[in-house]
């Protein structure tokens, strides 16, 4: 039996290990956090857990096809409510907008807000976006990373004329300043550019898609979205997986250019046949993981890094602003916003906050008293190189702009955590405390990420760094993506012994 070591109980890894479990390998996952989910965590005040991480759960077919393929069902492992509001956005106290998950109903609030041409326009903005993904899902975000060429090949001689109409070459700002006259609407639908960790100055116009991935749905999961993360490793142990928490990797080591073991933070080496590194790859590329697979994938320039994030996360006392589930406070100036961040290095003298109120849903906040709150801003991704970025003169600069806005955040610090691009940085090394991996500038940039397959034999890569990209559905098929290539090396290296054998020499 094939003996395989994931390293990182993330969604990406968890989800690898599940597929390889079931198809008969000896899989071991090592994690050094003491539970399941990676960036997907929790953090606890008293018996309250409060989302850290991800808090949106789009693109529900790829966790219903992973349970599903498992001989299991989604819905018996977690509770999904559908959200009838997507999110709700605000540019002072008396500028509000919903988007909802009725798009007739959206189309409505954007004719209040902004004009029935404006209205019109997002209809045809969402029907452009429904377009990209279609043409992109399969193709792109669910094969095997593809060059550009491969991508035309993949698409064929049907497809080319809509993988024409994708707009790859211009910029997601420029894009949408053909759908939305309205600079409110066209920052709207910009901030997707935020959920790869990029400028929509920069990234391209193909991350349109995201607006259909919404639209598609967004659900809430009962208890948190750490229990998806909880429901995967339960299912992947169930099939055979052994998961050991507080067990982290110090080295892959390699034998004759191949992939042989681990070495844990405790010194003891176990054999593999095989690994998947579910981390951000410029780990590997840093020497993090070890000498002999440092040059497996290429080294990440600095300047291609992602967004960082400052965060605060807690319970907290809210008043005035009506949130939602979603909300999104943005910033006056949403050039100078990016140029801080991407030209300056620098925390944005007025940040877009978001706010993801976990105890509220379409009704309203749920209860009384204090509410679960997690509230962030982007950064730079200079955790390794920069000082505390005067934490407290951030904070003031935050909070300010949400009273600005009408909302209201009394907190102490025994319920209130931040969390730095320093301590990213600490929890995800050689990265800056970048959350995404590579931004997504440029045409290009998608085809930058790594893919399942390393340079190094028996080394896959999965996780939001490397392709499809970052994002909690992405990772789940980055994970299934390096499960399936492994498979196929497995059966290739099957099929080559077989024939040496009826030769009666091997050369394997």
């Amino acid at each position: 039996m094939e003996r395989v070591a994931v390293i990182g109980a993330g969604i990406g890894g968890l989800a690898a290990a599940l597929d390889l479990a079931r198809q008969g390998l000896e899989v071991t996952v090592y994690e050094r956090s003491a539970g399941p989910g990676g960036k997907l965590r929790a953090a606890m005040f008293g018996d309250s857990p409060v989302d850290a991480g991800p808090t949106v759960f789009t693109l529900r077919d790829v966790f219903e096809e992973l349970f599903t393929d498992a001989g299991a069902t989604l819905s018996d492992h977690v509770t999904l409510r559908p959200l009838k509001t997507l999110a709700r956005h605000a540019w002072s106290d008396a500028c509000s907008l919903d988007l909802s998950a009725d798009l007739l109903q959206s189309s409505a609030n954007i004719g209040e807000f902004a004009g029935a041409a404006e209205a019109r326009r997002f209809l045809e903005f969402c029907a452009r976006a429904k377009q990209i993904f279609q043409t992109l899902d399969r193709t792109f975000m669910r094969a095997q990373r593809p060059s550009p060429f491969g991508l035309v090949a993949a698409s064929g001689a049907s497809g080319l004329p809509q993988l024409m109409r994708i707009s790859p070459f211009t910029t997601l700002w420029h894009e949408l300043g053909k759908y939305f006259h309205d600079e409110r609407l066209r920052q709207l639908f910009g901030r997707y550019a935020t959920y790869c960790g990029s400028s929509p100055f920069h990234a391209p116009a193909t991350l349109m898609l995201i607006a259909h991935a919404e639209q598609n749905g967004v659900w809430s999961i009962e208890g948190g979205m750490h229990r998806l993360a909880q429901a995967v490793a339960a299912l992947a142990e169930r099939n055979g997986v052994r998961i050991h928490y507080n067990s982290g990797v110090r080295n892959i080591t390699a034998v004759h250019g191949r992939v042989s073991g681990v070495t844990l933070e405790n010194d003891e080496w176990h054999p593999f046949n095989a690994v998947v590194f579910n981390g951000d790859a410029a780990a590997i590329a840093d020497g993090h993981l070890g000498k002999d697979i440092a040059r497996a994938v290429p080294q990440v320039d600095k300047r291609h890094r992602s967004l960082s994030a400052v965060t605060w996360t807690g319970l907290a006392e809210t008043g005035g602003f009506p949130l939602t589930r979603h909300n999104v406070f943005f910033s006056r100036d949403y050039r100078a916003e990016f140029d801080d961040i991407f030209s300056h290095q620098r925390v944005p003298a007025e940040p877009t906050v978001y706010v993801c109120a976990q105890d509220r849903d379409d009704g309203g906040l749920k209860g009384t008293g204090p509410e679960r709150l997690l509230i962030l801003i982007n950064a730079p991704p200079i955790g390794d190189r920069a000082s505390n970025l005067e934490i407290e003169s951030c904070r003031d600069r935050t909070f300010r702009h949400l009273e600005r806005c009408g909302l209201t955040v009394s907190t102490s610090p025994a319920t209130m955590r931040v969390t730095t691009p320093q301590d990213f940085d600490w929890d995800y090394p050689a990265t800056g405390g970048a959350l995404y991996g590579q931004a997504s500038h440029g045409w290009m940039a998608s085809f930058r990420r790594p893919g399942a397959r390393s340079r190094m034999p028996g080394l896959y890569l999965a996780g939001g760094s490397v392709h499809p990209g970052p994002g909690v559905p992405m990772a789940a098929i980055s994970g299934r993506l390096a499960s399936q290539a492994l498979m196929q090396d497995l059966a290739s290296i099957s099929r080559s012994r077989t024939t040496a054998m009826r030769g009666g020499m091997s050369t394997a």
